[in-house]
């Protein structure tokens, strides 16, 4: 009598469990078929047609784009080469991109590869952009200061330590202090 008990019960657990995913199925539209929209403000942007990994948009409508991420698993569209900070001005009625030149010779520029984008404003408005880079699977930041007159970022410094994880975001509390996620 026990065992038809606990059968019984089980079997109620596990018809309970089957109908409350399919609940949530149904409640997430997790089967659903999704349409193609075509959107009527949507235009490909020249030099961006391998796609960005991230985006940061200042103020002033200006907007850094990295692109050219190696990452195990993810198809690479330029495997050859290496990965670039774009700039878009938002404010152009057709806006197009501009690779940033990146000048220091701290950088090595064969292993960019940047992941995540944030920047910094100081008190004189100067603009640090602070790049997550991968280069050969281990993880950096990346400090630029943006020029804008010349629209080229001059590489400042590496920041490394053992503890920083393999992140993508970063929040910039100042040039030397960092909020990774």
């Amino acid at each position: 009598m026990a065992k038809l008990i606990g059968l019984t019960f089980v079997g109620l657990l596990l018809a309970l469990y089957k109908n409350h995913q399919s609940s949530y199925q149904r409640r997430l539209n997790a089967l659903r078929e999704v349409t193609p929209v075509d959107l009527p403000n949507c235009n490909l942007v020249k030099g961006v047609e391998t796609g960005a990994e991230d985006l940061e948009i200042l103020p002033n409508g200006l907007a850094f784009l990295s692109t050219g991420l190696k990452y195990p698993g993810i198809k690479s569209f330029d495997p050859d080469k290496p990965g670039k900070i774009l700039l878009m001005d938002l404010n152009e009625k057709d806006p197009a991109v501009l690779e940033l030149e990146i000048t220091g010779n701290k950088l090595d520029k064969s292993s960019f590869n940047p992941h995540g984008v944030s920047t910094f404003t100081d008190e004189d408005n100067a603009v640090y952009l602070l790049v997550v880079n991968h280069p050969d699977s281990k993880s950096t930041v990346e400090v630029f200061k943006f020029q804008e007159e010349e629209r080229s970022l001059l590489h400042l410094k590496t920041i490394t330590h053992e503890l920083l994880p393999r992140s993508s975001t970063l929040t910039p509390l100042w040039t030397t202090s960092l909020w990774i996620l």
